[in-house]
């Protein structure tokens, strides 16, 4: 247990702010021991993974219990598994691109078109993070979490886990009553690649044959046929997407997508057509989901900098803390991006990372 620790190091965005108490946990036994001895101790705790989802906006009173367990295990037969699958449980703290990447080099697909999201396994499913047509809850079987209010560990399904867009049970109502410890996915052993999403069927296409191998992605990317790219391939062109469009943390502070795409009704959509014939949406359940992106580049937000933050150059869902940056000076940036929104096309933007 340390005291008065500096956090800059442990959140992508490089905010400012002291933790009272601060433990890490390297393993397993390690977290479940720091759980049985905060259990019924009074004041808050802040879960730490990567830190990517995080906005720091004051110092922490409690204690920050920051989740590095790692490990990943497979079973190839389990209750209710699918034929051609395996159940893969990963310890919450396992990074997770790295987890990704592993996943692939065993064989084990469906993960792909997330790679190099920033964050662990355990963060994943809070966010429900999703990434060029797949969503993380797609594959997850069960979420292994201690329960603070019964002090206990306990298995929650794929249903119990109430998933949504970028949401989730641990994001809501839940969010100070469960820790979660590891999380149990149900990967197919066949590949089929996913690539109705935007535009990356051709820049598959296109990397694949720069790289002189030859595929072809019109074709119906369910049937199986020969000459349909590999997961390597697919996993390849999302990394060298994300990095030609969104910053490496480590190089410029940021938290990666700092909105989330809002859903409107289709009718909304159908009006603002008429007006932006060129703005950028999707099919949704609920309605029309527009690239927030899109909104806030057409108002000129697109590379704006006021002191030392800003919105990326590349990519305008990013919000960039350029060195010294404070979060009450992100989050007014923000607030003026949101505001211009919805008076230009009255749509709301939401704050995708948790805000604390």
């Amino acid at each position: 247990m340390q005291r008065q620790v500096d956090l800059t190091p442990f959140n992508t965005l490089r905010l400012p702010a002291l933790a009272r108490h601060f433990v890490q946990a390297d393993s397993r036994q390690q977290l479940l021991a720091v759980i049985a001895q905060q259990q019924g101790a009074e004041g808050p705790l802040l879960l730490l993974g990567g830190g990517s989802n995080l906005v720091l906006s004051r110092d922490v009173e409690g204690l920050c219990l920051r989740i590095n367990s790692r490990g990943i295990s497979v079973e190839r037969s389990a209750e209710g598994l699918a034929t051609q699958c395996v159940r893969v449980t990963a310890e919450a703290g396992e990074p997770w691109h790295q987890f990704v990447s592993h996943c692939l080099d065993q064989g084990w697909y469906g993960l792909e078109n997330l790679a190099l999201i920033p964050g662990t396994v355990g963060a994943a499913p809070i966010q429900n993070i999703g990434a060029y047509g797949v969503e993380v809850k797609q594959y997850i079987y069960q979420v292994e979490v201690w329960d603070r209010e019964q002090g206990a560990l306990r298995r929650l399904s794929n249903a119990q886990c109430q998933f949504g867009y970028r949401d989730s049970l641990f994001k809501r109502v839940a969010q100070d009553r469960y820790l979660i410890v590891s999380v149990s996915f149900d990967l197919p052993t066949l590949f089929t690649p996913q690539l109705a999403y935007g535009g990356l069927a051709a820049a598959v296409a296109e990397a694949s044959a720069e790289a002189g191998v030859g595929v072809s992605v019109g074709m119906d990317v369910e049937s199986g046929l020969k000459g349909l790219p590999s997961a390597r391939q697919v996993f390849d062109t999302v990394v060298a997407i994300r990095q030609q469009k969104l910053p490496d943390p480590s190089q410029l502070a940021n938290a990666g997508s700092f909105f989330k795409n809002p859903v409107i009704p289709v009718m909304q959509f159908e009006q603002l057509q008429k007006i932006f014939p060129a703005i950028v949406g999707y099919p949704d359940t609920d309605g029309i989901k527009l690239a927030a992106g899109w909104l806030i580049d057409q108002a000129g937000w697109k590379g704006v900098r006021h002191g030392a933050v800003g919105v990326h150059a590349q990519q305008a869902l990013v919000l960039i803390n350029y060195g010294g940056a404070t979060a009450a000076e992100l989050l007014r940036l923000a607030g003026a991006i949101q505001a211009d929104i919805q008076s230009r096309f009255g749509v709301v933007l939401e704050v995708e990372p948790r805000i604390l």
